[in-house]
C-alpha cells in the first residue's frame, strides 16, 4: 500500500504540505513523478513547477533524490520505509489545478500526488488534514475518495483509493460550504456551494434531481458511481468544469444560481447555462470517464495522448446536455431551440470551419483548441460545437432511417454496455459500424456519405433539411449586434442589409480594442490587425457602447478612413465596408410542416421512442 497525507500547513501563503510514504524501495529504486496533464484538460501544464521543495529520507537520515526531467525524480533503493515530503504552491483557481486561502481549499490529485511509476496499480491510502487553528474548526471536507477507519462522511480523515487513476480522479474540496442533498434513483447526490452567495436550495436540488435521474435512466443500469458530488465554487464572475468518474469541479457566477424571488414558471438565461453545465459533466461520468478512446486506455499523464475522437466526448455531451433540459421539461422547447440555434451560430461564425476538419481539431487539442490565439477564429473549429451539431444531425438520421424506431440513444447505450462496463477503447470507426449495425442496408450509403463529410471534410452539414423532417426550419441572418447569437423566433426578423468590419472587439473608454480580425474580411485586407486601438472612424471619435451602430449606420460599400494605434504608432486604414455576413442562426416552426413532422418533434423533445 502507498501512503499519502496532506495538509494546508499555511492557508495565507496558499502551501499544502504532502507526504509520500513508501514501507521499502527495492534495489533499483523508484521513479517518482508528477503528472503533466489531468485527464478531460487537453494541455500539458507542467503541475511540477508549483513544488516548492522536497526532501526524501530514511531510518539512516536524508536520501538523495536524483533530477529526472522536469517532473520525475529518482528516489534511490532503501531497506527501511522512507518519506518524501514536498510542499504544493496552491494558487490556481481553476476547476483542473489547487487553490488555498483562508476561505477553502481544493485540489485535483494530479496537482498534488507524485505518483510512483510501475506501482500506478496499488491501494492508495490518504489521509487529508484540516487547517490548524480555530478559524478552520467549522470546515468540512468533500470528495469522491471512499471514507475509511472510522472517517465521518464529509469529515477530515483517511480516505482510499484503489489505485493512482482514482486517487487523481478525485478532487477535494474543504471549507464550510453549503450542502443541498437529494437521491436520484436511489442514489444520493451533493451539491456542494462554496463562495459567497444565495440560493433556492430546494429549486436546484429539484432541478438537478430530474436531470441526473434523466441520464441514469437513459444509459441504464448499473450506474457507474454509488454516490455524487457536484462540488460548485461560486465567484463574482466565473464558468467552468471538469468531469471526474463519481464528481465534478465546477465553477459559477453567483447570478448563475437560482433564488427563491426568481419566477417559478420560468427559467433565467444565467441558471439555464449553469444548468446546462452540471448536465454536461455529469453525462461525462459515462461518456469520456467510462465510455473512452482507446488512447486514454490507460491515461498517459506525462504526455500528449491523440485522439480524433473528442468530437464524440464532447460533442455528443453538448448535445445531449441541452437536450435532457428539454426533455426533463427543465427548459421549455422553445428555450431549448434558442439554445440549439445559439451553439449553430458559434459553428458557422468560426472561419476554421472552412480549413479544420473536426477530427482535425480533436487531434491538435493539445496545440491549438487549447492554446487559441487571435487567430484562432480563422483557424480552429471546436469539437464541442461542431460536435454537437454532429449529433444532433447523427439523432436525426438515426430516427430518420429506422422509422424513428431508434436513435443516438440506442448507439450510446450499446457504447455503455459494450465498451464502457467492459472497459475497452472505443476505436476512431466504432461508433460508425454500431450506426451501420442499427440501420437498415438501405440506408448504409447515406449515413456512410454523412460520416465521411461530417468528420473528415470541411463541408456543411445536412442540419436545415434533417431540422425541417420535424416542422423547424433553420435560416442565418446578419447579427444584430455583437450580443446577437441567434435564437428560436416566432418569425424571422427582418433580413436587412447591414454594414461590417470583420472584427471581433473589446469597448474600452475611448473607442475599441480589435481582438480578432476574420479572414479575408475587409478590416483584414485593409491590415487592421488584432491588437489595434481603434480610436476613430471618418474624423469621429469612436463610442465603444454604440461602436455597432456607428458602423451600421454607413452605408455597404462606403469608404471611410479608421484611425488606430498600433503599441504606440498612430496608423489610418481605408476601409471599404462590406455587408454583415449571415452567420446568425434563426430557428422557427416550419409553417409547411406535417402533422407527422410536428408529431415527430414532440417525440424528440419529450424522448418516446417507440418501445422505451
Amino acid at each position: 500500500m502507498i501512503y499519502y497525507e496532506i495538509h494546508p500547513v499555511n492557508p495565507e501563503a496558499h502551501l499544502f504540505e504532502v507526504t509520500l510514504r513508501l514501507e521499502s524501495v527495492g534495489a533499483e529504486g523508484h521513479t517518482l513523478y508528477m503528472p503533466n496533464w489531468i485527464p478531460g484538460s487537453y494541455m500539458i501544464r507542467d503541475f511540477s513547477k508549483h513544488i516548492q521543495w522536497i526532501r526524501a529520507e530514511n531510518s539512516e537520515g536524508p536520501m538523495k533524490l536524483g533530477r529526472i526531467d522536469k517532473s520525475s525524480w529518482h528516489l534511490p533503493a532503501s531497506d527501511s520505509s522512507v518519506v518524501v515530503t514536498y510542499q504544493v504552491y496552491a494558487w490556481d483557481l481553476s476547476v483542473r489545478g489547487a487553490h488555498l486561502d483562508q476561505t477553502h481549499g481544493f485540489f485535483n490529485g494530479t496537482c498534488v500526488f507524485l505518483a510512483v511509476s510501475g506501482r500506478e496499480k496499488e491501494t492508495c491510502t490518504v489521509d487529508i488534514n484540516r487547517p490548524d487553528g480555530e478559524e478552520y474548526v467549522h470546515w468540512r471536507l468533500a470528495t469522491g475518495l471512499k471514507a475509511i477507519e472510522d472517517t465521518a462522511e464529509f469529515g477530515f480523515g483517511r480516505y482510499q483509493a484503489s489505485d493512482y487513476d482514482e486517487l487523481i480522479d478525485c478532487p477535494v474540496e474543504m471549507s464550510d460550504f453549503n450542502l443541498i442533498s437529494f437521491e436520484a434513483c436511489g442514489i444520493p447526490h451533493h451539491m456542494v456551494l462554496t463562495g459567497r452567495h444565495k440560493v433556492d436550495d430546494e429549486r436546484l436540488a429539484t432541478d438537478l434531481k430530474k436531470i441526473c435521474e434523466h441520464h441514469l435512466q437513459f444509459f441504464g443500469e448499473p450506474a457507474p458511481m454509488d454516490r455524487y458530488l457536484f462540488m460548485t465554487y461560486v465567484l463574482g464572475n466565473g464558468f467552468g468544469g471538469l468531469e471526474h468518474r463519481n464528481s465534478t469541479a465546477l465553477h459559477c457566477s453567483r447570478e448563475d444560481l437560482p433564488l427563491e424571488t426568481d419566477d417559478t414558471d420560468g427559467v433565467k438565461e444565467t441558471y439555464q447555462t449553469f444548468l446546462d453545465l452540471c448536465s454536461h459533466e455529469y453525462f461525462h461520468t459515462w461518456n469520456v470517464k467510462q465510455i473512452k478512446p482507446t488512447e486514454f486506455l490507460p491515461y498517459d499523464t506525462q504526455r500528449e495522448s491523440y485522439t480524433e475522437l473528442l468530437w464524440a466526448f464532447e460533442g455528443i455531451t453538448s448535445y445531449y446536455d441541452n437536450l435532457a433540459l428539454a426533455q426533463t421539461e427543465t427548459l421549455d422547447k422553445e428555450e431549448y431551440l434558442t439554445r440549439l440555434a445559439k451553439t449553430l451560430t458559434a459553428v458557422r461564425r468560426s472561419k476554421g470551419r472552412f480549413i479544420q476538419t473536426v477530427t482535425d481539431s480533436s487531434f491538435d487539442a493539445w496545440t491549438k483548441f487549447y492554446k487559441q490565439d487571435e487567430n484562432a477564429p480563422n483557424a480552429v473549429v471546436s469539437y464541442y460545437t461542431k460536435g454537437a451539431e454532429i449529433a444532433l444531425c447523427l439523432d436525426l438520421l438515426i430516427r430518420k432511417s429506422t422509422h424513428w424506431q431508434k436513435s443516438l440513444k440506442d448507439i450510446m447505450r450499446r457504447l455503455w454496455s459494450e465498451y464502457g462496463l467492459a472497459k475497452k477503447g472505443v476505436e476512431n470507426d466504432t461508433i460508425q459500424s454500431m450506426v451501420l449495425e442499427e440501420t437498415p442496408d438501405s440506408a448504409h450509403e447515406e449515413i456512410q456519405r454523412f460520416f465521411h463529410l461530417a468528420l473528415y471534410t470541411t463541408d456543411p452539414l445536412p442540419t436545415d433539411s434533417l431540422l425541417s423532417s420535424v416542422g423547424l426550419s433553420l435560416a442565418y441572418l446578419p447579427r444584430r449586434d455583437r450580443n446577437d447569437r441567434g435564437g428560436f423566433k416566432a418569425s424571422l426578423p427582418e433580413d436587412k442589409q447591414l454594414s461590417d468590419l470583420g472584427i471581433e472587439y473589446k469597448s474600452k473608454a475611448v473607442g475599441v480594442l480589435v481582438k480578432n480580425v476574420y479572414a479575408d474580411s475587409v478590416a483584414a485586407e485593409a491590415g487592421v490587425s488584432a491588437g489595434d486601438h481603434l480610436l476613430a472612424i471618418d474624423g469621429l471619435r469612436i463610442s465603444g457602447s454604440d461602436f455597432d451602430k456607428q458602423v451600421q449606420q454607413i452605408s455597404v460599400g462606403e469608404t471611410v478612413t479608421l484611425v488606430a494605434f498600433r503599441r504606440d504608432e498612430l496608423m489610418e486604414f481605408e476601409v471599404a465596408l462590406e455587408a454583415a455576413e449571415c452567420d446568425t442562426a434563426y430557428i422557427t416552426y416550419d409553417e409547411k410542416g406535417s402533422e407527422k413532422a410536428q408529431q415527430q418533434f414532440a417525440q424528440w423533445l419529450n424522448l418516446k421512442e417507440s418501445g422505451q
